[in-house]
C-alpha cells in the first residue's frame, strides 16, 4: 500500500510515514522508499551549495573581467550568493570537506553564466577555478566590492 500511495499521491506518503514514525510503528514504514528520500534530501543540500557557488563564482568573473560595468545588482547579487551559501553551511557542516569538489563543478555553471550574460565567450575566462573558498566566503573580496 505505501509504494502506490508513494506513487500516487507523495505528499500524503509524507504524512504516513511521518506518522507511523510518531507512533513508532516501525513495521508499517515503507522502508525502501524512506531510504531514497533521505539520501535526495543530501543530494539537494550538495546541489544548493553548487548552484549557489556557481552564481557567485559567475558575478565574481563579471566583476573581475568587465570593471567598467559594475554595478549594484552585481554586489547585491554576490552578498546574498555568500549569505545564502553561509547558511548552508552553517546548517550541515559536513559539506564543508566538499567545498573544494564543490567549487570545482560549480566554477563551470559560473563560465555557462558569464558566457550567457555577457559578451565575453569562455576562451576569455579561466578554464580552472581560481577563487580560494576563503575568497569566495570573504565580504571583503575582492577589493571595491563595497564601493560600488
Amino acid at each position: 500500500m505505501q509504494s502506490n500511495l508513494y506513487e500516487t499521491d507523495f505528499y500524503a506518503w509524507t504524512l504516513e510515514q511521518s506518522k507511523l514514525l510518531q507512533i513508532g510503528d516501525f513495521k508499517g514504514l515503507d522502508i525502501v522508499n524512506l531510504v531514497e528520500e533521505i539520501e535526495s534530501l543530501g543530494k539537494q543540500q550538495r546541489q544548493e551549495l553548487r548552484s549557489r557557488l556557481g552564481v557567485l563564482i559567475g558575478h565574481l568573473l563579471k566583476w573581475n573581467y568587465q570593471p567598467e560595468k559594475r554595478s549594484k545588482s552585481w554586489r547585491v547579487t554576490i552578498q546574498i550568493q555568500r549569505r545564502e551559501i553561509q547558511d548552508i553551511l552553517e546548517d550541515n557542516p559536513s559539506l564543508k570537506p566538499y567545498l573544494p569538489e564543490a567549487i570545482a563543478k560549480a566554477h563551470k555553471a559560473g563560465l555557462d553564466l558569464v558566457a550567457l550574460e555577457t559578451p565575453l565567450d569562455y576562451q576569455d575566462l579561466p578554464e580552472d577555478p581560481i577563487y580560494t573558498s576563503e575568497q569566495l566566503l570573504s565580504p571583503d573580496f575582492p577589493s571595491g566590492l563595497n564601493e560600488v
